[in-house]
């Protein structure tokens, strides 16, 4: 997996690891947007590190889901410095989604599911850039569309 510095275009090995106590104190609604520590509580945290380093740049929280053979994501933040126009990496959001994705896929198979509740705004943001599909509130991704982002982002 890799992400791209945009200024430079360099590309950079990434790891993505669960989130252990002493994470949680960069973790800050300041830098990340929501209170990870509440999340923590009924979900698993990952975050993703460029190789070799201890600085987060993006964080998810996922819950799994076995009687439906789905990981459901509740909440995706990249840092405050990676959002937007002016970010410094590209690809963080799609890594962490690719490895949720192949995180389904192992333990599942080929009926995995991964699925999230978007935000209004993201909404067509999520469905434009990885494919995801609407199921009423929730969209979804599965089969094809499911590997094929395991495909784009980590193989």
């Amino acid at each position: 997996m890799t992400i791209t510095e945009i200024r430079t275009n360099k590309k950079f090995g990434v790891v993505v690891s669960p989130v252990n106590l002493e994470d949680l104190k960069q973790l800050t609604i300041k830098r990340y947007y929501f209170s990870w520590k509440k999340i923590s509580l009924v979900a698993r945290l990952y975050k993703l590190c460029i190789k070799g380093k201890e600085e987060i740049l993006g964080v998810i929280a996922v819950v799994d889901i076995p009687e439906e053979m789905r990981i459901e994501i509740k909440l995706l933040s990249c840092s405050k410095e990676n959002v937007g126009h002016d970010k410094i990496y590209d690809n963080i959001a799609g890594c962490l989604v690719a490895y949720t994705c192949r995180e389904a896929v192992k333990k599942y198979g080929d009926k995995a599911c991964v699925s999230l509740l978007p935000k209004t705004i993201l909404k067509r943001h999520y469905k434009e850039k990885y494919k995801m599909v609407e199921a009423g509130q929730q969209l979804y991704l599965e089969g094809e569309s499911l590997i094929s982002l395991i495909y784009q982002y980590i193989l």
